[in-house]
């Protein structure tokens, strides 16, 4: 729990509870003091906001030691109490006299440290009258004298009143000795690999993983700091964390001084194990032996105080290793790693050896350059994609032909971009673009500038570029021009670029036949053109084919093509399918470390999420979403978000989302961000406004997101009673939505009917969209559909059949969370004269629990075990466990078994 991985907080389960305990104790009316220590990066200031955050209904008092305010007297003191200072006036005249004196608010005799103390402590008291109080101090270690004097008093002299008092310091302070203490010892294995795992995203190599975890010993900001100064190629099978030309760091130089005096043997050693990478101690003493380093030699110093030679080569600590290699001369550098690559088995270990020879190469060479793409082609078809980049990338700088370093850098930058590594992606196309010999070469450079401004969510520029790289790439390779207009087609629907997507449509439509037999894509093309320049009759039976043909796709085609099952599968009204392939689709793309293109298929998988009113799943989606862009530098905009938060009627979040979309879009802004707002205000029962977003939507929509927004069109405009456009909406809605017998869309398609219908027919309508929607799993559609239908039989006059309908639709919308909707119902039920009283959040239920341990109940309630869930969102099994207990209390439950029932109860 003390350090913030990706999908939550890792390790220190026992430590997490024993402070949970204590701001517990402090809320039920007690006093706690603890004093937290550590060595430096340990998580202790993680702890500390953990704290925070979970005692947002205390009053959290903060201070902060300064190294440079050690000498002035109560500074940290000063930090501390200055909320409290307008309560001077209740302490009695010598203790307000004192703390007065010492903060300066008045002239006088520097006061005795007796009645600062008590000054302290009548402040606290007084406070913790009104709501328990939390004070936490970090860096305790920089705390100035007196303030640390003053708080050792007020800590041992705590009344019998809620107040907690918390220091977190690198060692122990003098006067903080005697308290009750918490030591923070390094990770545990399980955690220490789960940390790395979030912080990287990228796939390491297992050897790697494990020696870098055994270097940093359990310290949680070492394994978090690592990636930071790394792109994801640069990661990948550990060949970029060694960086020769680097300055050393501070930290570093200190090594230095040791490592300069060791006996030239000694150095040489430590080189050869800073440079291979795994840890092997076989290959490090051959490589040193073939160097003339013998065991005897080389220990002669102390090396073994900075390296241990065992089971496993390990430095330390995590920067001798770097400080070694920097500090080594270019020569002795190369002369290593060609030591290393002839000890490496060519037949075991190909790709490492391949690594070595470029790293022994002082400058090009083709066959070390046509070696290392070899090793990209292997790493590749292993779905290493970070990895076949990083050999690309080197072998792109070995290669002295002009052609052929085209070829490789055309190669290198389609890997890079895909793995994320954007920056260097983009130089290798203009390197590809300068040496072309052909137009070919120079259209595939211009399709991977493509690629970026499609994966960095330029959707204003992406969808011209792709189309202008697929004409380019037609003559050449019709395959890959059609696939380029694919996702030329799908960047102009994200981007809302109308005129733009009949173009890309029209250019399918006059594509060639496939030359060699349709492939599932040719579908897919197929139905999209004619999506757009036929409309949706004449799209149906394409779509419906091209559907069939993504959810059978084989992994390799699904990196390539998987994010158009997000764009087909509403298109055809199939919510399962979307789903489904969705979460597939995700489930591939980050197994295989396609990090670029991840945040799009998160974003598909969390939008089909929120669908099903799953918001807690969907803000976890978000989240990884959100981790994943930043560590690849995109900024692609999070849809689920935006209408999560309309769909839970939380109106000054959705409106900042809906408003930064509509920036990033352009003029006439976000499709997405316009069906959000319908939403929103069809939800708080301001129609005008839900009308003008829907009209809105439908203007700059195109395709699918239309279809989600006239369904929000129709019911505003009922509610203003504009026939007109309702009428229009319904028919446009009729055109994409019968050709298909889903439950979805003919549920959809009779609840809308039913708003335009008279009383003869409206009433079964209402009732075979309840029916049709009920089959799906599209909760808040389903009580959408109550709502109306309840709305409908009370200006019937029908109060009972209405009541039923209206409770119903009240306790779904309540249940999940969407609170706008619900409050919509319940207004509804009062004036159908029931008694009813808006409810307020029970503090033991679910609406207690944090957003990660809403996660981790929604997996268990899957089925998922422990170490599931925990390999799912980056925590140890014992965490998870952890969590698990407090969720059990929270929801006043036993087992496993009772969470289906009691998520249901609090949602």
């Amino acid at each position: 729990m003390a350090f913030r991985g990706h999908g939550g907080l890792v390790g220190r389960g026992s430590e997490g509870a024993l402070l949970d305990q204590a701001v517990a104790a402090v809320r039920a009316g007690e006093s706690r003091v603890l004093v937290v220590h550590g060595p430096p990066g340990m998580g202790k200031s993680a702890l500390l906001e953990y704290l925070a955050g979970s005692a947002a209904d205390l009053l959290v008092l903060r201070a902060t030691g300064a190294e440079a305010e050690m000498e002035l007297p109560f500074a940290t003191l000063h930090q501390l109490c200055a909320p409290l200072l307008d309560r001077l006036a209740e302490l009695p005249d010598l203790h307000r006299d004192a703390l007065s004196t010492v903060f300066g608010l008045r002239a006088g005799d520097p006061p005795a440290r007796f009645p600062v103390g008590l000054g302290v402590l009548g402040l606290l008291a007084g406070a913790a009258r009104e709501a328990p109080v939390l004070c936490l101090v970090d860096d305790a270690h920089w705390m100035d004298r007196a303030s640390a004097q003053v708080l050792g008093f007020v800590a041992r002299r705590l009344p019998a009143q809620p107040v907690g008092l918390v220091f977190a310091g690198r060692q122990r302070v003098q006067d903080l000795l005697g308290l009750p203490e918490l030591e923070l010892t390094g990770l545990g294995n399980a955690d220490a690999h789960a940390l790395l795992d979030s912080a990287t995203h990228a796939r390491l190599d297992q050897h790697i993983r494990d020696r870098i975890v055994a270097e940093a010993r359990g310290n949680p900001r070492a394994l978090l700091e690592l990636p930071r100064e790394l792109t994801v190629t640069e990661l990948a099978g550990g060949f970029g964390l060694l960086k020769a030309g680097s300055v050393p760091s501070r930290a570093e130089q200190g090594f230095l001084a040791r490592i300069e005096k060791l006996p030239a043997h000694s150095r040489l050693l430590l080189l050869v194990a800073a440079a291979e990478p795994v840890g092997d101690p076989t290959l490090v003493w051959r490589a040193a032996e073939l160097l003339g380093v013998t065991p005897a030699a080389a220990l002669e110093g102390d090396a073994d105080r900075l390296l241990s030679l065992d089971v496993r080569v390990v430095f330390r600590h995590p920067l001798v290793r770097s400080a070694v290699y920097r500090a080594a001369g270019e020569e002795d550098r190369r002369a290593v790693h060609l030591a290393l690559a002839e000890v490496t088995d060519r037949e075991a270990d190909p790709d490492r050896r391949a690594w070595h020879l470029a790293s022994a190469t002082a400058g090009p060479d083709e066959i070390v350059a046509a070696e290392l793409e070899r090793s990209a082609d292997r790493a590749q078809a292993r779905g290493g994609l970070a990895a076949a980049a990083a050999f690309l990338q080197r072998s792109v700088a070995l290669t002295i032909d002009t052609s052929r370093r085209a070829e490789r850098a055309v190669a290198a930058g389609d890997a890079s971009a895909r793995a994320g590594d954007l920056a260097t992606a983009r130089r290798l196309a203009d390197i590809a673009d300068l040496d072309a010999p052909s137009e070919f070469l120079r259209a595939r450079a211009e399709l991977v500038r493509s690629r970026i401004a499609y994966v960095s969510g330029r959707d204003d520029e992406a969808p011209a570029m792709l189309l202008a790289a697929a004409r380019r790439l037609e003559p050449f390779d019709l395959d890959l021009a059609r696939e380029t207009y694919l996702l030329a087609w799908g960047a102009a629907v994200r981007g809302a670029d109308g005129d733009c997507l009949l173009t890309i449509s029209r250019a399918i439509r006059d594509l060639p036949a496939p030359r060699r037999g349709s492939r599932p894509i040719d579908l897919v093309l197929a139905g999209c053109s004619k999506l757009v320049t036929e409309g949706w009759g004449a799209a149906a039976t394409a779509l419906r084919g091209a559907m069939a043909a993504l959810v059978e796709l084989p992994e390799p085609d699904l990196l390539r093509w998987g994010w158009a099952a997000g764009e087909v599968s509403p298109a055809v009204w199939d919510e399962q399918i979307m789903r489904d392939t969705a979460a597939r689709a995700a489930r591939v793309t980050s197994t295989a470390g396609v990090l670029a293109e991840l945040p799009i298929y998160l974003d598909l998988l969390g939008s089909a999420t929120s669908l099903t009113g799953d918001f807690a799943a969907a803000a976890g989606i978000v989240e990884e979403s959100g981790a994943v862009a930043a560590t690849t530098g995109t900024h692609i905009a999070s849809y689920t978000a935006l209408i999560v938060k309309a769909m839970q009627g939380k109106e000054v979040e959705a409106a900042e989302l809906i408003a930064a979309a509509n920036e990033q879009a352009g003029t006439d802004g976000a499709p997405a961000a316009h069906w959000a707002a319908s939403v929103l205000y069809n939800g708080l029962a301001r129609y005008e406004e839900a009308l003008s977003a829907a009209q809105a939507g439908t203007r700059v929509a195109r395709l699918i997101v239309s279809a989600r927004v006239e369904p929000e069109l129709i019911e505003a405009a009922v509610r203003v009673e504009d026939d007109r456009i309702a009428r229009g909406a319904f028919e446009r809605l009729t055109d994409s939505a019968h050709a298909y017998d889903t439950d979805w869309a003919q549920g959809t398609l009779a609840r809308c009917r039913a708003l335009l219908s008279d009383e003869a027919v409206a009433e079964d309508l209402y009732r075979e969209a309840i029916e049709r929607l009920g089959r799906t799993r599209l909760r808040p559609e389903l009580a959408r559909a109550h709502l109306l239908y309840g709305e409908w039989l009370r200006r019937q006059s029908r109060r009972v059949d209405a009541r039923q309908h209206l409770r119903i639709a009240y306790d779904m919308l309540d249940s999940i969370g969407m609170a706008g909707f619900a409050e919509r119902a319940r207004r509804e039920l009062l004036a159908s004269g029931e008694k009813l009283q808006k409810r307020t959040p029970d503090r033991s239920s679910g609406d207690e629990l944090t957003p990660q341990e809403k996660q981790i109940a929604l997996l268990v309630r899957d089925g998922l075990s422990n170490a599931e869930v925990g390999a799912r969102l980056y925590l140890s099994p014992r965490t998870v466990e952890w969590h698990l207990r407090n969720i059990f209390t929270k929801l006043s439950i036993t087992s496993r078994r009772q969470l289906r029932d009691a998520l249901l109860r609090t949602r």
